[in-house]
C-alpha cells in the first residue's frame, strides 16, 4: 500500500429497488482519507453509513464509481481478490460482534492468522488477547461472555494482523454507557499503538469528537463538521 492515500473513494453511487422503486442512497461520493487519520462519519439511522462503511471494506461493490485501498481499485475485484486483501490490509469491527459462535475467544482471534498463513499465529492471538485484558478467558465461547468482553475479541481480532486500515461499524452501539467508553478507550489505544487509519461510523457525537476528522452523511453527500 502506497503511504499517503490509504483510502479514496470516486464518484461513488449506491441504489437498489425497495417496495416503493428505485432507493438513492448517495451518488458522486468522493472520500479522501491519508495514512493515519482517524475519521468519524456521523449521520441519521437509514441514511447508508454503515453501507458505505461495507462499500470502503470491499464487503459489497457500489453501483457506480470505485473505491481504491492504497493504490488498488477493489471495485475492480472479485469476491475472492477482496477477501485476500482485506486479510492483509484491513480489519473490521462490527457492532454485533459477530464472534464465531462454535470458537472460543482465542480461536476467533486465531482464525484471521491463520487464513493469512502466519507461523506465529498462536503466540499473535494470546499476545492480543493479553493486550485487550481477556488472557483468562481464552477458552470461553461468546455466550459465556459479556456484551463488553465479547467487543473485546472482536476488536482484538480486527488489530490482529496488524491491518494498515481499520474499519468501525458502531463499535459501543450494542453497549451500556460505561462498558462503551471503556471500550472507545481500548480502540483508540491500540489504534494509536499500532499507528493505523480507522475510520468509524457512528451516533455518538462523543466517540466521534475523539477522531482528528468528522463528517456527517446527509442527503448522500459527506459534509465536513
Amino acid at each position: 500500500m502506497q503511504i499517503g492515500s490509504v483510502l479514496r473513494t470516486e464518484r461513488l453511487g449506491m441504489r437498489f429497488q425497495g417496495p416503493g422503486g428505485e432507493i438513492r442512497l448517495f451518488q458522486d461520493l468522493d472520500l479522501h482519507i491519508d495514512n493515519g487519520e482517524t475519521v468519524a462519519i456521523l449521520g441519521a439511522s437509514g441514511c447508508g453509513k454503515s453501507t458505505l462503511l461495507g462499500l470502503l471494506a470491499g464487503l459489497d461493490t457500489p453501483t457506480e464509481g470505485r473505491v481504491l485501498v492504497g493504490d488498488t481499485d477493489i471495485t475492480a475485484l472479485d469476491e475472492d481478490a477482496r477477501a485476500r486483501l482485506r486479510s492483509r490490509h484491513v480489519g473490521f469491527v462490527f457492532q454485533a460482534f459477530h464472534l464465531l459462535s462454535g470458537l472460543t475467544a482465542l480461536e476467533n482471534i486465531l482464525l484471521p492468522l491463520e487464513l493469512a498463513g502466519h507461523r506465529d499465529a498462536q503466540r499473535l492471538a494470546r499476545d492480543a488477547l493479553e493486550r485487550v485484558g481477556l488472557a483468562n478467558r481464552d477458552r470461553h465461547y461468546p455466550r459465556q461472555l459479556s456484551g463488553g468482553e465479547q467487543q473485546r475479541v472482536a476488536i482484538a481480532r480486527a488489530f490482529v494482523t496488524a491491518p494498515r486500515l481499520l474499519l468501525a461499524d458502531e463499535p459501543t452501539g450494542n453497549l451500556d454507557r460505561d462498558t462503551g467508553h471503556r471500550i472507545s478507550d481500548l480502540l483508540f489505544t491500540l489504534n494509536r499503538e499500532q499507528q493505523t487509519t480507522l475510520v468509524l461510523v457512528t451516533h455518538d457525537p462523543e466517540l466521534a469528537g475523539r477522531c482528528d476528522r468528522v463528517l456527517h452523511l446527509d442527503g448522500g453527500r459527506l459534509v465536513a463538521a
